[in-house]
């Protein structure tokens, strides 16, 4: 019998416009947390400081410590002065400072435009280089050192806030879109699911035993770029950054050893592990870049849990979901969610599969 492919449609879904978060909570762990049993299809409502409790010694949570930077920033158009939204994506080339990123609106860019950023002109770039119909290369003209103009980006630049976030970002989104264990910097958007961490449930999860495994996931806009094709067989996602240390290996492994829970905390976490399995089933580490994809009737090797958030309808994110819980299931509880006036999205309350 042919296997049924998996179609872009059946991830639609509609949430209430009053159901998407659009700011955080005064305390992380305040998240309410919907947990999914695979084993029984029943679903149960908690509290997501309730996962000290759910989880014994020995258990591992790993955890993707990306760092999100202000990659969004606002410039001018040399002689017409019209504001230009651009949205740093990755750099290309340190030396040169090169990097790919995002215009809006497109149609007024082209090759050869100069853009200024800042009240003084502090940045200036050049386009040189069409990638996409939003996409350009940009070269910033820039006398100093990489980490001054690294530190320039970090005064000009905002809070990527994701566009179904209706507003501007604001101070205490710099900290609070970013997770409290983030340090390596390289990522434009959060792992969401790791938000719901705050110290004193990171401190409490220590004190159980339960161990935390960090991995470096840096994540960048094709884990959100729209699914533009119905066979989801055919949707290329394009490379991320992909750190997985000696360290990170041999806490995971010392875990599978002793046959306790994996814990993906997040689907870019999950995505880590299951780019780097070796014939044994264990973790091995990994140094380079990802394209892995997903979706559901994928083989899971390293983990056996997944904390995660309310994804947007059609998203990859949605899709690698439904991958670790089951489609039917996964959706079923998306629209229980919603009865239930769960938060939704990046600031939204937390999903748990189990």
């Amino acid at each position: 019998m042919a296997m049924q492919r998996m179609k872009l449609s059946q991830f639609r879904y509609d949430v209430p416009e009053e159901l998407v978060a659009q700011y955080p909570l005064d305390n992380r762990d305040d998240s309410r947390l919907m947990i999914i049993h695979r084993d029984t299809g029943k679903f149960e409502h908690r509290m997501f400081k309730d996962v000290v409790d759910i989880f014994d010694e020995g258990d591992v949570f790993v955890a993707n410590n990306t760092k999100v930077f202000p990659a969004k920033m606002y410039g001018n158009k040399e002689k017409t002065g019209a504001v230009i939204e651009v949205f740093l994506l990755r750099e290309l080339n340190r030396e040169s400072l090169l990097w790919d990123v995002l215009v809006d609106p497109a149609r007024k860019i082209r090759i050869g435009n100069k853009l200024y950023f800042g009240e003084n002109d502090e940045l200036v770039a050049e386009v040189i280089d069409n990638t996409t119909s939003r996409g350009r290369t940009l070269r910033f003209l820039f006398n100093g050192t990489h980490e001054e103009f690294m530190q320039t980006v970090h005064q000009l630049g905002q809070t990527p806030l994701p566009r179904y976030m209706t507003r501007d970002a604001e101070p205490e989104d710099r900290d609070r879109f970013q997770t409290i264990y983030a340090s390596e910097e390289g990522a434009v958007a959060v792992p969401t699911a790791g938000l719901h961490f705050s110290k004193n449930l990171l401190k409490r999860l220590e004190i159980k035993g339960i161990d935390l495994a960090l991995l470096t996931l840096h994540i960048g806009l094709g884990t959100f770029r729209e699914v533009e094709v119905e066979d989801l067989s055919k949707h290329k996602v394009d490379s991320e950054e992909l750190i997985i240390n000696e360290l990170c290996t041999r806490i995971v492994n010392r875990g599978i050893e002793n046959k306790k829970r994996i814990v993906a905390v997040g689907t870019t976490a999950l995505r880590g592990l299951e780019t780097s399995v070796s014939t044994t089933q264990t973790l091995k580490p990994f140094q380079g870049w990802t394209n892995k994809f997903i979706y559901p009737k994928f083989h899971f090797q390293i983990a056996d849990a997944l904390i995660t958030n309310f994804h947007t309808p059609q998203s990859t994110l949605l899709m690698t979901t439904s991958a670790f819980a089951g489609h039917e299931l996964t959706m079923e509880a998306y629209h229980e969610a919603i009865k239930e006036k769960y938060r939704f999205f990046a600031y939204g309350d937390a999903l748990m599969v189990i």
